[in-house]
């Protein structure tokens, strides 16, 4: 890893260091995964923190919460999804009977290795009154010990309709979390995980980005520490921040998410600049999951119909209820 403790703003994005595809291979590739995509008829869902050239060639680009939504009302047959590995169980929950590949199998998630199923039921054998709602960066297996899932697009919404009777248990992520809490005042208890990418964010890392561009809001995701979404100007899901900065009469704004949101950003608000969030390590942050999906991946998984989701029809049918729960709610 690069020393950036002298000099941080030195250090190129880890964005602008990766190597990329010669142009002619790019297009060759984008092709034939368009061609393939037909003949299988499928679709490829993204998410905003996939490589520019993976964003490019899918059906659909979105956050957690619209690509649950993209997934349950699929009428293709092969289910894509460029993304970690449990949003791709969410789709393959929400089709059971359908084909659904991902282009790295072991595109992970720290939220989801922080919130072991085991530990999970143990924590609520304690309470019988707890009322459990998971954050969608989980695995099948705590999505089906709990009753709804949320989004960081519909946490509130989630949390408003909880049960007022009910003891409400957050998981896994403590700072989307207390973030809920501070918008519902419903108190919760919080599951101790959190995105390793989100919290490499600090007060200070932010106080001087804003220092330098004075007139750039701040838009900074849920997941960020309490000591970073208090300097923001608008705390929000990755959806949410598109519509922002559309609205927004500003032309520029410091984004403190991972870095593919800023390509998506980009294309839809042209004419605006995004500024890559600094850590007190370089100037952006990348997930290292999400950046294991590569276009060459996507394009063999797609040839080869593999490697496949499969989940247990038990853990599909328990996991299922609380997730359409979520989408009902949030219709």
């Amino acid at each position: 890893m690069l020393d950036l403790t002298e000099n941080p703003s030195l250090a190129p994005s880890i964005t602008e260091a990766r190597p990329t595809l010669p142009p002619a291979r790019l297009d060759a590739l984008s092709r034939e995964i368009v061609d393939l995509k037909r003949r299988l008829n499928a679709i490829i869902l993204a998410h905003n923190y996939q490589v520019a050239e993976i964003q490019d060639v899918a059906d659909y680009v979105g956050d957690s919460l619209g690509l649950a939504q993209q997934a349950a009302k699929t009428s293709a047959e092969v289910i894509v999804f460029c993304g970690v590995h449990f949003m791709a169980e969410t789709a393959k929950i929400l089709n059971p009977n359908k084909i659904v590949v991902l282009p790295d199998r072991d595109a992970g998630c720290s939220l989801e290795e922080s919130c072991p199923g085991p530990k999970l039921k143990a924590l609520q054998d304690t309470n019988p009154n707890f009322y459990t709602i998971a954050y969608i960066n989980c695995s099948a297996e705590v999505k089906a010990l709990s009753d709804v899932i949320c989004t960081s697009g519909n946490a509130v919404r989630i949390v408003n309709a909880a049960p007022k009777d009910r003891d409400l248990l957050f998981v896994p992520d403590e700072n989307l979390g207390a973030w809920v809490t501070e918008q519902t005042g419903r108190p919760m208890r919080l599951w101790k995980g959190n995105c390793y990418v989100h919290v490499e964010w600090t007060h200070s890392s932010i106080t001087r980005i804003r220092q330098q561009y004075p007139g750039a809001p701040v838009v900074a995701h849920p997941e960020c520490t309490r000591a970073v979404r208090m300097l923001a100007d608008e705390v929000c899901s990755t959806e949410r921040m598109v519509a922002y900065c559309k609205a927004s009469a500003a032309r520029e704004f410091v984004i403190a998410t991972e870095a593919g949101m800023l390509h998506r950003l980009r294309r839809e608000c042209p004419g605006k600049t995004f500024i890559p969030a600094p850590t007190d390590r370089c100037r952006c942050n990348e997930c290292r999951f999400m950046k294991m999906n590569t276009l060459e991946k996507l394009h063999d998984c797609m040839a080869k119909l593999h490697p496949r989701v499969e989940l247990s029809s038990e853990i599909i049918e328990r996991a299922r209820r609380p997730i359409e729960r979520m989408l009902e709610i949030s219709r």
